[in-house]
């Protein structure tokens, strides 16, 4: 079953996260709590929004994402930020299943693109993102400013 995550299954997707984080070689990189992501999801005012996978009453895949905005077509779009199945329950059809929500999201909500990154090496997933029709966007760099540098960025010297 694909359902938009409640309040319950915080700790559950917490878990999947690290998981992800595992998976993509970058566990010392995730500090994430399930406060802040509970309180991201929950909030008055939610920047974050999130649908589960449930088999048997246990959370097993979960996609995490949130609103951009194209200047180009004048709408929102969804931009996923994590999509992530457990290891025993991946090629069940739960991966495919959450994106087909995500972008049933999206023409419920007029959004035009259902967008994410996925890492260059990843090709396992790369090849099952393109059976669903998504293409790569080569000649797009993502860009990232962290830690020393953002903050540099952020209170310019004088």
């Amino acid at each position: 079953m694909i359902r938009r995550i409640r309040e319950e299954d915080v700790e559950a997707v917490t878990n999947l996260v690290y998981e992800l984080a595992e998976y993509e070689r970058a566990r010392d990189e995730c500090h994430v709590t399930p406060d802040q992501l509970h309180k991201a999801l929950f909030c008055d005012e939610p920047k974050l929004f999130g649908h589960v996978a449930e088999v048997d009453g246990r959370v097993v895949g979960m996609a995490l994402w949130f609103l951009n905005f194209s200047t180009w077509d004048g709408v929102h779009g969804l931009y996923l930020e994590d999509l992530y199945v457990t290891p025993s329950q991946r090629g069940s059809g739960l991966g495919k299943a959450l994106l087909e929500e995500l972008a049933a999201e999206c023409v419920r909500n007029g959004y035009t693109r259902l967008q994410w990154s996925v890492l260059d090496w990843n090709t396992p997933s790369i090849d099952f993102y393109k059976s669903l029709g998504a293409v790569p966007t080569p000649e797009w760099l993502g860009m990232r400013v962290t830690g020393a540098a953002l903050n540099l960025l952020g209170h310019p010297q004088d």
